[in-house]
């Protein structure tokens, strides 16, 4: 599915303020050195002076050597830096930040979109998911396992090193994720925590609700105008570094919700594209909903990691519950 050219200039204008952002840092960063530093701001100037005065020298027509130049220049660099040290700051206090190093906030490597660009087209046509604000309450640093005891923390702490070594590996090692078992257990907690350190690192990640996927598609898939968009979203779900299918089992098994999730699941397959899915579901209940090719494929090329115990969500609320009423 394409960007409108109101999405685009939409995205544009982010990155414009994050430029504008990361300046204003380094102008406040500056200001600070230059009323802390004695002598920083001297060095500066004569920076600036010696490269001027080299300049007029050459346009009045003098044969000069730029290396002489380039050594006066990195002499007082030299000294800059000896001066920020010693004052207790990083070399690189003054250096130009950017919330994406690869293409410096401008959203392009020469010609080419950034990976960070195409994160945002995702999250800009697939904003239903929300996966954005979902990380943001469910990453590894949120990671705790003392809801869990037993064969139920054994089987959450064996999720976890798996969900670790997924991304560890995610550039090398082609593998799939299937979460299963009991209501609130963690299992798209999980699923967010890879989603998000699959962001950090770079990847395109699309995330899903199984219900919002597959009413998605039926929107498109019965719209005859829609063909070309729908072809589109068909590219961005085969071709995404990462597929989230979370709940599978709240969606009506239709025979055209089966069709898509078959060929979704070996359109990715055939690509080597990663796909984690989460559901309440058994596997006894899942060769009983969905056909044997689809039940087969999870069980033969998917790792399956079941979760169980309370339900995380209900012990939480409890809690919140019982602090309030201290209060």
């Amino acid at each position: 599915m394409a960007l409108t050219n109101a999405q685009y200039d939409e995205i544009m204008h982010e990155y414009e303020e994050l430029r504008s952002l990361h300046r204003q840092e380094l102008e406040d960063r500056q200001r600070y050195v230059y009323e802390s530093v004695p002598g920083y701001k001297e060095l500066e100037d004569q920076v600036a002076t010696a490269s001027v005065a080299f300049g007029k020298r050459l346009l009045a027509g003098e044969k000069l050597d730029r290396s002489v130049l380039k050594n006066q220049l990195a002499e007082l660099s030299r000294q800059k830096t000896t001066l920020l040290t010693e004052a207790g700051f990083s070399s690189d206090y003054l250096d130009m930040g950017y919330s994406c190093p690869d293409c410096k906030d401008t959203g392009y490597i020469g010609n080419e979109k950034c990976h960070c660009f195409k994160q945002k087209i995702v999250e800009s046509l697939y904003n239903k998911s929300n996966l954005k604000t979902l990380t943001k309450s469910a990453n590894f640093k949120l990671l705790s396992d003392k809801y869990y005891s037993g064969e139920d923390l054994r089987k959450f702490q064996g999720a976890v090193r798996n969900s670790e070594d997924f991304v560890k590996n995610f550039n090398s090692d082609y593998q799939n994720l299937f979460f299963y078992g009991t209501v609130g257990t963690g299992k798209t907690f999980l699923s967010i925590c890879i989603a998000n350190e699959l962001l950090k690192k770079g990847h395109s990640v699309i995330y899903f609700s199984s219900l919002g996927l597959f009413t998605m598609l039926g929107e498109y898939a019965f719209d005859y105008k829609a063909k070309q968009e729908l072809h589109s979203i068909y590219e961005d779900l085969y071709n995404c570094e990462l597929l989230i299918i979370d709940d599978l089992g709240t969606e009506r098994p239709t025979s055209f919700v089966l069709s898509e999730f078959f060929s979704c699941l070996n359109e990715r397959d055939l690509r080597k594209k990663s796909t984690i899915i989460t559901t309440n579901l058994s596997l006894e209940d899942l060769q009983a909903i969905y056909s044997d090719r689809i039940s087969s494929r999870i069980i033969s090329n998917y790792k399956l990691l079941k979760l169980s115990g309370q339900d995380i969500r209900k012990l939480k609320k409890i809690a919140r519950k019982e602090s309030e009423d201290l209060q």
